[in-house]
């Protein structure tokens, strides 16, 4: 019996969302690198000054954000245990949430990483670019660690899947946070918006934890659980092991190939 899953509609959306954000970093590294080369004084080719191309760019992030205060079977269940139409009572009255503390100070050190981008800023070190590439980077980042690895879920919180995850819907703020530096209408609307969003899930733990706990809500259970997005992340940690030592060959015959173009230059 084969023990592959097929993709979710919900898992085809989250590769779906990876796919488009990532074109967009891409494409807006690519014009920002090349305007910084040709010293044409614009950010991203004037671009940054198109009221219709920011327009459409905030406002798909926006209509995600707005989505997320309501019920929808197009959402990941992680994003979802917010809302009492989506809590099935265990029976316990006990929640069991990870530790505030370490919730707290997940805050504090992303709050302090973007504080030195801020003073970047500020010195002139980096422009308005780079913090809406940072920006840019963290949406595609989000997806990973929702589709292949988080770093948040493996090294800090240790939550079993993201079903379970305390801050699930931190992922926007912590997104827009370097947009905060830069005084500019639609960018203090999405951090605004993804502030609320925040806001509004933080209430939810504090006036029912029972929502967001495995232990007091049966649709966190594994058993209840539509997206099975783990198993795609176990078969991507199968696959990488299987293949440990054809991906370390190839990476070895990569670099005896660049090393062999290189010393072939130098001996020109």
């Amino acid at each position: 019996m084969s023990r592959t899953k097929k993709l979710t509609a919900v898992s085809l959306m989250h590769y779906a969302k990876l796919t488009g954000r990532s074109l967009l970093f891409l494409t807006a590294a690519a014009v920002y690198i090349i305007n910084r080369i040709n010293n044409t004084g614009m950010l991203f080719g004037g671009m940054e000054n198109n009221s219709a191309i920011l327009f459409i760019i905030a406002g798909i992030y926006i209509i995600e954000m707005i989505l997320r205060f309501f019920p929808s079977r197009f959402e990941s269940p992680g994003c979802q245990k917010q809302f009492k139409s989506k809590f099935k009572s265990t029976g316990s009255n006990t929640p069991q949430l990870q530790s505030n503390m370490l919730t707290l100070a997940i805050g504090v050190g992303w709050l302090a990483l973007n504080a030195v981008f801020g003073v970047l800023y500020y010195t002139h070190v980096i422009d308005a670019g780079i913090l809406i590439l940072i920006s840019l980077a963290f949406s595609v980042c989000d997806m990973i660690c929702i589709l292949f690895f988080c770093p948040f879920q493996t090294w800090f919180m240790k939550n079993k899947c993201c079903t379970t995850c305390r801050i699930y819907n931190w992922d926007f703020a912590m997104m827009f946070t370097p947009l905060v530096f830069i005084k500019n209408p639609y960018t203090m609307s999405v951090f605004l918006l993804s502030l609320a969003l925040l806001i509004r899930w933080e209430v939810g733990v504090y006036r029912h934890p029972e929502l967001f706990s495995e232990s007091t809500n049966a649709c966190l259970s594994c058993v209840n659980c539509t997206e099975k997005l783990c198993w795609h992340k176990k078969q991507l940690r199968q696959f990488l092991v299987t293949n440990k030592d054809k991906v370390q060959l190839k990476g070895n015959a990569l670099m005896n190939s660049i090393i062999k173009t290189e010393s072939k230059k130098k001996a020109y």
